[in-house]
């Protein structure tokens, strides 16, 4: 197993950055649930699993005015927010719900932990909503810094919200790599200039390999940390 030296002080652990939704947990039944009963309030048909790639990604606000675009139906500034507020106290008050962490999280992060890696997350989720998720899910632990959309005043695919969370993490970019499944989770790579790992399970309405990443995995049983060394060893 790939291991850091630790007498080598003046090197950060490598950084391992996840984004959450479609990536680290599968939270799509609680998404439309909670969506459906937002949107269905003002008179909307619900929306599918299959509508949910094109709705998420950026929060909640983007995800509720997506899915009246979908439906072809106008929606206001002044009408969005209580819609707004109906979704979140809907989505709130049943977590974690159906949410799970994808086969095999914790066991990677089991691995990359005892090879001397260190762990963040970069969600556009906000944090009011991200923080209890991962609570109840048990896994706050496993974490250096969480971040959110609203944690600074930028967000995916902004480089600067994964600069926020390695820093955060006390970590370094030159020593770090982003884990997503979305184009906002692979751009934001890009425009940071770290290595990529795009998850093919998740939320992408578009096939991963066709937004660049570094590389691909179908599980997490693949994320090494012998693949994150040779990541990061090649940028």
């Amino acid at each position: 197993m790939a291991c850091i030296n630790p007498r080598n002080t003046d090197v950060k652990a490598p950084l391992v950055v996840f984004d959450l939704d479609g990536t680290m947990i599968d939270t799509h039944a609680d998404l439309i649930e909670s969506l459906n009963h937002t949107i269905t309030s003002a008179g909307l048909t619900p929306v599918t699993y299959e509508d949910l790639t094109h709705l998420v990604g950026q929060g909640a606000r983007v995800m509720i005015r997506r899915a009246f675009d979908l439906k072809n139906t106008p929606l206001s500034e002044d009408e969005l927010e209580p819609l707004f507020d109906r979704f979140i106290a809907h989505y709130k008050a049943g977590m974690p719900g159906k949410s799970r962490p994808y086969p095999g999280l914790t066991a990677c992060f089991d691995r990359l932990k005892a090879a001397g890696m260190t762990i963040a997350v970069c969600t556009n989720k906000q944090e009011t909503l991200a923080l209890p998720l991962l609570e109840g899910l048990g896994l706050t632990g496993h974490f250096a810094a969480i971040t959110g959309g609203d944690t600074f005043e930028f967000r995916k695919p902004d480089g600067r919200h994964i600069f926020g969370t390695i820093e955060k993490a006390g970590g370094d970019p030159a020593r770090s790599i982003m884990i997503g499944d979305s184009v906002n989770d692979i751009l934001a790579a890009h425009n940071a200039k770290i290595p990529s790992v795009a998850v093919s399970f998740g939320y992408s309405d578009v096939p991963v390999a066709d937004l660049n990443p570094t590389t691909i995995i179908d599980g997490f049983d693949e994320l090494t940390p012998e693949l994150v060394l040779r990541l990061i060893e090649a940028q």
